[in-house]
């Protein structure tokens, strides 16, 4: 059953009106409504190509957010072959919000690292909806230090609204933790690429994506705080995250202007969950490409061009 989003109300009756045609069709064989189906379906085209030809900020983060996007794990699943998990942090325990292995991309031996929200209420919250732990970012850390052991490029897949802010969390370290991870990200003699596939929020998204060469699909966002958490932080009115998407500059055109991000990975008309076949697939091509671009560095190299590449954040796209 397909999701739709608020403002997508208006085409889920269209959608819905075709879909009872059709229905009606199949039970009756004297009713023939195959033209008005066929006409309402244009029409649902039509207007979905209008919804998302401009889409504004804070309409990109509930495309961002659409339950239906491809998470980690279908990333995973459909991408990599030979996925071997690799649990815990050999400190305190294995936190399911991140999930990681060895894998194949292709023919490439990778380290594959990312957050995992959870499909449906049960798996929801056992992945705690994509909020890792400190445990989580020392999994992490762990699985970055073994992929440097075997000279592995590192693969991470972004998807948190940023990290768990809990009591036992903070009790365990988790700004140290979060700092621990964008350190070892920092650190890496290996190529380290990363795509941000849903949110990218806080510094639960940076402590991985402090990378080499950042992709971002086309309606993710990423950004230091969510635009509810800014607006009630602004304007003590959590209603106005409207505004506040617009003043974070949170979409991928924006950060790519910016040079946060260094590639905008297309999506399908309608959003990553109109057609996760073929989002999956360009990111695959997307992370295939990055990691070319990369391998032939030195590991001086890739040190020197991941610190260069922050080290320059905000001298690109200031007039824009």
């Amino acid at each position: 059953m397909q999701n739709y989003l608020e403002f997508e109300k208006p085409l889920a009756e269209i959608e819905g009106k075709a879909e009872e045609l059709r229905a009606m069709a199949r039970t009756s064989e004297e009713t023939d409504v195959s033209k008005e189906a066929e006409a309402l379906d244009r029409k649902a085209a039509d207007m979905l190509r209008d919804l998302y030809k401009d889409l504004s900020p804070w309409r990109k983060c509930q495309v961002a957010r659409h339950p239906d996007r491809p998470h980690c794990k279908d990333y995973i699943d459909a991408l990599f072959t030979e996925y071997t998990p690799l649990a815990g942090d050999r400190n305190f325990a294995d936190d399911h919000a991140v999930m990681g292995g060895l894998a194949r991309l292709g023919d490439r031996p990778v380290m594959v690292i990312g957050h995992e929200k959870g499909h449906d209420t049960k798996t929801r919250i056992e992945r705690n909806f994509g909020m890792a732990r400190p445990e989580g970012y020392r999994k992490a850390i762990r699985l970055m230090d073994l992929a440097q052991r075997f000279k592995l490029p590192v693969v991470t897949l972004v998807d948190t609204p940023g990290a768990y802010p809990g009591k036992g969390a903070e009790e365990r370290g988790q700004s140290e933790a979060i700092a621990r991870s964008t350190q070892k990200c920092l650190q890496l003699g290996v190529p380290l690429v990363t795509v941000i596939i849903g949110e990218g929020g806080s510094g639960g998204a940076v402590a991985f994506a402090t990378a080499n060469r950042v992709a971002m699909l086309e309606h993710s966002v990423y950004s230091v705080i969510s635009p509810e958490g800014c607006a009630s932080i602004l304007w003590k009115d959590a209603d106005k995250m409207r505004e506040a998407a617009e003043a974070l500059r949170l979409t991928a055109q924006d950060l790519a202007k910016l040079g946060v991000a260094d590639r905008v990975i297309p999506e399908p008309l309608g959003g990553a969950q109109r057609d996760r076949h073929a989002t999956v697939a360009a990111v695959g091509k997307a992370l295939a490409e990055m990691i070319v671009e990369l391998e032939k560095k030195t590991p001086e190299q890739l040190v020197d061009d991941r610190r260069k590449k922050f080290l320059d954040l905000g001298s690109k796209g200031l007039a824009a």
